[in-house]
């Protein structure tokens, strides 16, 4: 994996991620946040909880990378669970998505601060054990654009929801 060499552009793909989600959430009533996809599937509130909750698992990995070039970044903890428990856990379903907007435009706030003024930290790495074992050399640059990739994934997922509902 290498960091892209398209940087500028990168992080502001990753910068706009939050407005993005926000912008395909406008107007929409709580009863909306519930809707989920019509074959199943995590609701859009959930989905906004998951978003948050991967750009603060990762912003682990990027502050890593950056204090502590080539260590070993562990989520085997969360990875020893599916998704949907983790959701479960912690109340994806029920809880208001305000809180998590708000994490989610800090925490890009936060990553996008440290590159700023962090050396050469676009290209500094943590080591990452898949499940099978083989170890990864992921660097910053890549798990930026893993997340801003991950957010239009994700809004394109809470438009088709929304034009299931409205066909």
């Amino acid at each position: 994996m290498k960091s892209p060499a398209n940087k500028d552009s990168v992080i502001a793909r990753y910068i706009e991620g939050p407005k993005l989600l926000e912008r395909a959430l406008a107007g929409l009533t709580e009863a909306d946040l519930d809707t989920a996809p019509a074959k199943g599937g995590w609701s859009i509130r959930q989905i906004v909880h998951h978003l948050a909750d991967g750009d603060d698992l990762w912003k682990m990995g990027i502050k890593q990378a950056l204090g502590n070039d080539q260590s070993e970044f562990l989520l085997d903890w969360y990875r020893a669970l599916p998704q949907d428990t983790w959701a479960d856990r912690w109340a994806y379903a029920q809880r208001p998505i305000e809180v998590s907007l708000a994490l989610l435009k800090a925490t890009r706030d936060h990553v996008v601060q440290l590159i700023e003024y962090v050396p050469d930290g676009w290209h500094q790495s943590v080591k990452f054990r898949e499940p099978d074992g083989k170890v990864e050399i992921v660097p910053v640059g890549f798990i930026i654009e893993m997340q801003a990739d991950h957010i239009v994934h994700h809004v394109k997922q809470i438009e088709a929801i929304l034009s299931e509902g409205s066909s």
